[in-house]
């Protein structure tokens, strides 16, 4: 039993930043020292920063390369491997501080460190002078997804540990390992800069149509690519081919 339950999970979801595409992360991110030039006599290869240290602001903000300066070297936080299960949008449980036993919404993830912040919760105040004028400014701090936040039964409205599984049609789903009630993953989890559902997307001028997209446009075939060019051509081939041996 042990065993199915182990082969029954989902592997680790990959890393997403905000929904952005990752070739545009890893382009706006990247610190190139050298890279070589473009060209068939050139062997690829490039130098460049590999290792970011990562705080609340996201790749593509001013924050993220103050924190990362090049020639800085970058400060060295050891983070704990785990298969995630939250998701922006998700109702979760404080488990630690002055928050403690409250419930709220996930609003901001960092995957890279295990963080979550909770709208609402969980807050630093600071005071702020400018110009004479003094304010107060509230900030989320991020929390644990480990130790410090549970995501909330929807059978009780309780704190439970979450399990990715698999349905009879093959559908990968979480599953509350108290009560074995499927815990639906939100809307806001699929929130991007361009739509709040991708259903509800509507079509640009300069987007490819769905229609486009799902033509079949290549049918695998048990032909060489001179045998396709011939096809195309019309050209029938009425040699026979000699003999192959293989030794």
């Amino acid at each position: 039993m042990r065993l199915t339950s182990f082969l029954l999970k989902a592997s680790k979801l990959p890393k997403d930043y905000a929904n952005f595409p990752k070739s545009y992360v890893k382009r706006v991110m990247a610190q190139v020292e050298w890279r070589t030039p473009k060209g068939p006599q050139y062997r690829p290869a490039v130098i460049q920063r590999k290792k970011y240290y990562y705080g609340l602001a996201r790749p593509w903000q001013t924050e993220f390369w103050n924190e990362n300066m090049p020639g800085v070297p970058s400060r060295h936080v050891y983070v704990e491997p785990i298969v995630w299960t939250v998701f922006r949008g998700d109702r979760v449980e404080i488990l630690v501080g002055k928050d403690k036993g409250k419930q709220g919404i996930v609003n901001y993830i960092v995957k890279e460190r295990n963080w979550v912040c909770v709208e609402g919760l969980n807050c630093e105040h600071r005071t702020v002078t400018n110009e004479g004028v003094t304010q107060v400014m509230k900030t989320e701090m991020p929390l644990l997804v480990t130790t410090q936040v549970a995501l909330v039964d929807p059978t009780d409205n309780k704190p439970t540990k979450v399990e990715w599984r698999y349905t009879e049609d093959g559908e990968k789903v979480r599953v509350s390992v108290r009560s074995g009630r499927v815990v639906p993953i939100p809307l806001m989890a699929e929130e991007t800069y361009d739509c709040k559902s991708p259903s509800a997307y509507s079509e640009q001028p300069k987007d490819t149509r769905a229609k486009e997209l799902e033509k079949i446009t290549f049918v695998p075939k048990l032909m060489t690519f001179e045998q396709e060019i011939m096809e195309e051509l019309g050209i029938k081939e009425e040699r026979v081919p000699a003999k192959t041996y293989w030794y």
